[in-house]
């Protein structure tokens, strides 16, 4: 049991005298010398006020409610306290104030409790600054450590306190034995927890961070794109089933536009703008970032846009079709063709970014902001091969010509 005592004092914010002639009364609760004031919401006047015996004078209707107010608020303050003697070990005066106010003192948060209030915020912010798949991912992770905690410790929940490396690199175990997740996502997993670790030390929770010594596993992924001989193969076959035809036409679009899958589902004439330079450019908003893209038309994406309007598709540009079976179409498609890779919609992406942009000398800046990422750092790490390839390209040839 802690024995400390508490000073409770009530005091004037002078500085804030209002029309009434009137200023606030603020609390100042002192515990093991550290102090929190805040406002109470009771006026006075300053000449009312006896500071000494910490009270409203001389008598009347106003002092006198003044007076229960504080009486009652100090005696609030006090069973604050003495519950917080009996209930727990260790707490401060940011605890005292928040058992004051009938809010659980931060000492006390869970694992599972500032998870819940975080996605809790999240879905508020759902199609403004995140979208559903984002909310999902993290209620996914909230789970996957409900389970952990379940499975390691039979527990519902874990206290914040006893969070240390070890609960990090067990439960990064877990996640691999007893869930097989792939590294990458563990990684995300262990990403998202962290995000509440952070919450945790930005509330005060905890004072130390446990990641501080854990180290990610780095993952070495090559990115698979499609050559420029693969897609002029693509470009130049004609299937003769219309639905592989389709998604070969979306997919080539895709490979001279950039566009997730999100996005070109939700492609739609209002996207298509003419720019500055005279030229049709597609503007929209990227669903993953929430970052406006602008990406030039080129002519062979014009071309399919073409194709799809004369079928007289109303609504959306292109035709409508599932990322699963889209994906599965193009498997179909690469074998027709004699492509070696495994091909997704995502390679599309890729292939922008390297055939047609990377490997026809556009600078990764340009590359970022059509793709429409958040940080060119992102475009650095994912293309740094590529961009080294072309390096290496330049300084083949321009030691070629100081040779002459």
């Amino acid at each position: 049991m802690n024995n400390n005592k508490i000073s409770i004092l009530f005091l004037l914010q002078k500085v804030k005298i209002n029309q009434q002639g009137k200023c606030p009364i603020r609390c100042r609760i002192t515990f093991q010398q550290d102090r929190k004031e805040f406002s109470l919401g009771l006026f006075i006047r300053p000449n009312y006020w006896n500071n000494k015996q910490q009270k409203a004078k001389p008598p009347n209707e106003g002092n006198t409610f003044i007076n229960s107010q504080l009486s009652l608020i100090k005696n609030e303050i006090n069973q604050a306290f003495l519950f917080l003697q009996v209930n727990e070990k260790i707490f401060d005066v940011e605890d005292i104030f928040l058992q004051y106010k009938g809010e659980a003192p931060k000492k006390n948060k869970t694992v599972l409790q500032v998870f819940k209030e975080h996605n809790d915020k999240l879905e508020k912010l759902v199609g403004k600054d995140y979208t559903i798949g984002t909310l999902w991912k993290f209620k996914q992770a909230m789970q996957l450590m409900k389970d952990y905690l379940k499975y390691q410790y039979q527990k519902n929940d874990y206290q914040f306190k006893d969070m240390n490396l070890k609960f990090i690199q067990d439960y990064e175990f877990y996640l691999k034995s007893e869930k097989n997740l792939a590294l990458a996502t563990v990684n995300k997993t262990i990403q998202r927890f962290r995000r509440m670790i952070r919450i945790a030390i930005s509330e005060g929770i905890i004072d130390k961070d446990p990641f501080i010594l854990y180290r990610v596993k780095l993952i070495k992924k090559e990115v698979v794109y499609l050559t420029t001989e693969e897609l002029e193969s693509l470009e130049k076959y004609q299937f003769s089933q219309s639905r592989l035809q389709q998604v070969a036409d979306m997919f080539i679009f895709c490979c001279y536009t950039g566009l997730a899958y999100n996005e070109m589902s939700n492609l739609e004439a209002k996207h298509i703008v003419k720019g500055f330079d005279g030229n049709y450019w597609i503007k929209m908003i990227r669903e993953k970032t929430q970052k406006e893209i602008s990406i030039p038309l080129l002519s062979k994406s014009a071309n399919i846009i073409e194709k799809y309007q004369e079928i007289g598709n109303e609504v959306k540009i292109l035709p409508k079709i599932s990322n699963q079976k889209f994906n599965s179409y193009l498997k179909e498609i690469a074998e027709i063709i004699g492509i070696q890779k495994n091909l997704t919609h995502h390679i599309a992406r890729k292939t922008f970014a390297t055939t047609v942009l990377l490997y026809n000398d556009v600078p990764i800046e340009i590359v970022s902001e059509l793709l429409g990422h958040s940080k060119i750092t992102i475009t650095q790490e994912h293309y740094a091969k590529v961009v080294n390839k072309k390096v290496s390209e330049q300084m083949i040839k321009l030691g070629k010509k100081l040779k002459r």
